[in-house]
Formats: structure tokens, sequence, C-alpha cells
């Protein structure tokens, strides 16, 4: 089972706003859609918006993928005279709207995000980052924080943007996440046999050989965002509370209860 001190709460509702308007103070620059509670805008080749809750170690983190030359992730310039963190523009097709085109989510790009994912989790294992834990986890990989980029067989995933929430945790934690967001683990799942065979197909291209967690992990998951944003919305957060009006919570809640009841037949392809 995953280890709830991984990630807060509070941090994992915010994840949940992806996609939707933020209400924050009006920004200076091109804005980018898909800004969630922070605003969010292009200035030139770079982009500026509001520094993580834990800044220092997001930053040391994109930091560390530079020296280590991996391109997954955008650079960290530094901030600007409104305070906002400068990154790097990473160019491409970002999936933050529903309606995709079938590459974004085809068996070639699941396979290569979950290369991508091994790729940052074996470069953060056994640093000082990981503090102790397995590896780094985003802790929020999902296809609206994928920057994909056509090369002649369709759009693939060349990168991760959005590493506010990124902490030490486990290897499982990310995979997890992974299936249930680029399978989009739910009511709306046709056939969960199916999806049992994507979750393979992920699993496999990572390396991910314990797999008898998997299906609790992304359970753990889910429980824990619809909590957080129930947390957020009782402390007073305002576009969390449209986000309940909004039914947010009984959405991840049906999602959390379909993969329960769907244990089986999501098991019957994991190998």
């Amino acid at each position: 089972m995953a280890n709830t001190e991984d990630a807060d709460e509070q941090l994992l509702s915010a994840k949940y706003l992806h996609g939707r308007p933020s209400p924050g103070q009006p920004v200076t620059g091109q804005p980018l859609a898909g800004g969630y509670v922070t605003s969010v805008a292009r200035v030139g080749d770079t982009v500026r918006r509001t520094p993580p809750p834990d800044a220092p170690f997001v930053h040391a983190l994109l930091a560390f993928f530079e020296r280590r030359g991996w391109a997954g992730a955008p650079r960290f310039l530094g901030t600007d005279e409104q305070g906002r963190e400068v990154l790097s523009f990473v160019d491409g097709h970002v999936a933050w709207q529903p309606d995709q085109p079938q590459s974004v989510t085809s068996p070639a790009s699941l396979a290569r995000v979950a290369v991508l994912v091994r790729q940052f989790h074996d470069l953060t294992a056994g640093t000082t980052l990981a503090g102790g834990r397995q590896v780094v986890c985003h802790n929020d990989l999902s296809p609206r924080n994928t920057v994909y980029r056509d090369d002649g067989a369709g759009l693939r995933p060349v990168a991760f943007i959005d590493w506010d929430i990124a902490a030490p945790g486990a290897r499982i934690h990310d995979i997890a996440h992974v299936c249930w967001q680029y399978l989009n683990l739910g009511p709306d799942v046709a056939d969960a046999v199916l999806a049992s065979g994507l979750m393979r197909l992920i699993c496999d291209a990572y390396g991910l050989a314990a797999r008898d967690e998997l299906i609790d992990t992304i359970v753990w998951w889910q429980h824990r965002c619809w909590r957080g944003i129930e947390a957020k919305a009782a402390a007073g957060d305002p576009a969390v509370i449209r986000l309940v009006e909004a039914d947010a919570i009984d959405s991840v809640r049906d999602a959390e209860l379909w993969v329960s009841e769907h244990r089986a037949e999501l098991a019957s392809e994991l190998g």
C-alpha cells in the first residue's frame, strides 16, 4: 500500500484544478491555456508563473535535471521582477483539453510516457533529492502536464511540465498516477480488461516488476485527491469551493468507486 506521508492533501487538491481558469491576479505576458490555481504566461521563450509551495526543492530538482542533460523538464531560469519563477518554454502540444488526437493516448505514446518516467526516476534514485526514498516523484503526471511533438507517426511525449508537487516517494506512486490519468480510469472506461492490458503495457515499458499494489495505489491517489479538494473547500478556498459546486468531488469519488469495483478486471492482464 502506498505511504500516505509522501504528499500533502492540501497540495493534491490543487492539482485537480488543472484545465480550469485561474481566478488569480492578471499576468504580464501571453496567458497560457491550462493554468490551474496559478497564473501562467509566456514571455518570449520563457514561462512565468507563481512559484510552487516548496520552490527551493522544485528549483533544485529542475537544476539537477539540467546538469544531468535530461531534456524531459523545463529549465529553471530564476525569478522576475514580479516574483514569478521563470522557466524555459517547452514547445509542443500540451494535452490539457479532454478531446485529444488519438495518438496522445496510443500504445506508443503510453509506452513513451513510461520510458520518460523511468528516466527521471533513475536519475534521482540514490540522490539527496530523493531523501532516503526510492526516487523523486512528479506526483501529477497526466496528459495535461505533458508536452507532445509529432515525430512523423503521430504525437509522442517529450517532456513533463508542472513539477509543483514533486517530492521523494516510491516508483509505483508515479506509475499508478500515470495509469489513472492517461487511461482515465473511471466510469467512462468501456472495457476494464482492455484498460488492464494498457496498464500492463505501461508497467512493461517502465520495467515495473512488482505490480501487486498498483490498483491499491491508484485508489489511494483518487481517495487523497477528493479528500484534498474537500479539505481546501472547508478551509474557504474560493477556487476549490467552485470545484465542489461543479461536482469535482463526486467525479473523483466515482472514479475511485469504479476502480474498486473493477479490481478483478483491472488485475486480469497485469502479469
